[in-house]
């Protein structure tokens, strides 16, 4: 039986996802602080992160990276759990955009979080690879692999690294059951209708995550008028908290007041000292 791939529940179908989900609503509590810094410091993380889960455990975590649904098409360096860590301001003020989402029947989705710089060098390594491009058909099919640094999509040092950039979507509550990946599978287009790509929990954004493509400029208008609203709202939802949108990707945010503007970490993505038992 296929699993729901969104932390911090696994259900085993579109009705457990269901109640799984409200009850994790219903009982999730946040970290104390001195909490959320003793988990930080157990596991490893540099000074002034923490776990998102310890600052709003009800913000759901699709975290592509530590697994192989990914333009790589594998587990990406330096990703040993699919947990979600930022600099603390940074999780704070998403827990802000939670809050208000949460109060309309909706939640934010992350992608990815903080990025160690061993995972951005990874990506270079893979970018560099002419013959290895097993996921184009579904993360660029219309690129060149030999354009993805031009284009923008692809950089040798990124915002990730430093600890307050975030990739997000938002979910209607309760989340709709979304299977897992299954190497080998067949893939479609990114930019393919909602309900043909890849299936995403998520509202339509007219494109899927990490789509190497012009329509997944935040600005673009290839895409539909359901998409383009979704877009319109989530960038003023987050720039309500301080965050600011990344043109060239629908699902990029920088917190505008980061501790760390210069700084490029690469301390490992680690489990939470608590992590679930089975969960990844």
């Amino acid at each position: 039986m296929m699993r729901g791939r969104c932390e911090p529940i696994r259900p085993a179908g579109m009705l457990a996802a269901a109640l799984l989900t409200l009850v994790v609503a219903a009982i999730a509590a946040p970290a104390s602080a001195g909490d959320a810094a003793a988990n930080a410091k157990a596991a490893g993380l540099a000074d002034r992160f923490v776990f998102l889960r310890d600052v709003d455990p009800t913000i759901l975590q699709d975290m592509r990276y530590a697994g192989r649904h990914n333009f790589v098409g594998e587990r990406i360096d330096g990703y040993e759990a699919a947990e979600c860590i930022l600099t603390e301001p940074a999780a704070r003020a998403l827990k802000r955009v939670q809050d208000e989402l949460r109060g309309r029947g909706l939640s934010l989705k992350v992608y990815d979080c903080y990025r160690p710089a061993r995972a951005v060098a990874h990506f270079v390594r893979w970018a560099e690879k002419a013959g290895d491009q097993g996921m184009k058909a579904e993360f660029y099919p219309k690129v060149d692999k030999g354009k993805v640094f031009a284009l923008g999509y692809i950089a040798r040092r990124s915002g990730h690294s430093r600890g307050s950039s975030v990739d997000l979507t938002i979910v209607k509550l309760p989340p709709a059951f979304q299977p897992d990946y299954l190497p080998g599978e067949p893939l479609t287009a990114c930019t393919a209708p909602v309900g043909e790509r890849y299936p995403d929990n998520g509202l339509d954004y007219g494109t899927g995550y990490d789509c190497f493509d012009d329509k997944s400029h935040t600005g673009s208008t290839a895409v539909g008028a359901e998409a383009r609203a979704n877009r319109k709202f989530l960038v003023e939802a987050m720039r309500r908290a301080g965050f600011s949108n990344y043109a060239k990707e629908w699902w990029h945010y920088d917190f505008g007041k980061p501790p760390y503007p210069k700084t490029y970490f690469d301390f490992p993505v680690t489990a939470h000292p608590e992590a679930i038992p089975g969960a990844q």
